[in-house]
């Protein structure tokens, strides 16, 4: 199961830009290396990530073997209302995993 550490701010003013910070644990598999049974390691990775604040798409992207296993995404959001900012990436196996977090608006 893919763990993921999200980092947002505790607080932040209306019209402030902040920081979000994605860490997952994810092995990010190419499918090229060697196994010690002599085939090789099977491919898997995380193919797209997006982040939603309050409902609304703020961050996409699309992952690639090249990317480096328990990848770290960091992006801005600007903070309007209070609400969930959910995080959600799918593998090339199809499994979904998501975590959320809270932004406070002052």
């Amino acid at each position: 199961m893919t763990r993921a550490l999200l980092t947002v701010p505790a607080r932040v003013r209306r019209g402030e830009v902040f920081e979000i910070k994605a860490l997952i644990a994810h092995p990010m598999e190419t499918g090229f290396r060697p196994a010690s049974t002599g085939g090789v390691v099977p491919r898997h990775i995380i193919e797209r990530f997006d982040c939603a604040y309050n409902g609304v798409t703020v961050f996409r992207a699309r992952l690639f073997p090249s990317i480096t296993a328990n990848p770290f995404l960091s992006f801005t959001a600007r903070a309007i209302d209070s609400g969930p900012l959910e995080c959600r990436w799918t593998d090339d196996r199809g499994h979904t995993h998501a975590e959320t977090a809270h932004i406070s608006v002052e």
